[in-house]
């Protein structure tokens, strides 16, 4: 009976295009980072330091994946280029804002402000904590050696 179902939800399971899913994630992705390092390049341009330069680029990404999300098209693009749309910068932004539109309708405190986090959430919390674990191993290496 098991491999009956088996058998039949092998034949009816579609394919996913690896090669291809590959390519458009790898393109979008990169094509993401252009942008971001032409921001980058053009606020250089324009006289701001380094750093500085750096910094409003990564916010204008940030920017940009919000708007995108709020008008639709974010939501598009990820269908098209899978997890290429998940470059971190954009992604987070992407997770934060989706949320917060989508429970906008329960009101600005529980519904924006308290939703806003639901998946971009764990990922600071367990980023926070992993980074820290990991600096107490690295303070206690360096002491010991």
């Amino acid at each position: 009976m098991n491999s009956d179902y088996k058998k039949y939800v092998e034949d009816r399971a579609k394919r996913s295009p690896c090669i291809l899913n590959t390519l458009k994630a790898f393109v979008v992705g990169g094509l993401i980072c252009c942008i971001g390092k032409a921001f980058t390049d053009f606020y250089s341009y324009l006289g701001m330091e380094k750093d500085a330069s750096q910094t409003v680029s990564t916010v204008t990404l940030i920017f940009l994946a919000g708007l995108l999300t709020g008008i639709g098209w974010f939501r598009k693009m990820g269908k098209f280029s899978g997890a290429g749309t998940l470059v971190p910068i954009t992604g987070f932004s992407n997770a934060i804002t989706s949320p917060a539109i989508e429970n906008k309708t329960e009101g600005l405190i529980y519904g924006t402000c308290a939703k806003m986090f639901v998946i971009a959430g764990p990922v600071i919390v367990f980023g926070t904590l992993a980074s820290s674990i990991y600096g107490v191993i690295y303070y206690i290496v360096e002491k010991v050696m």
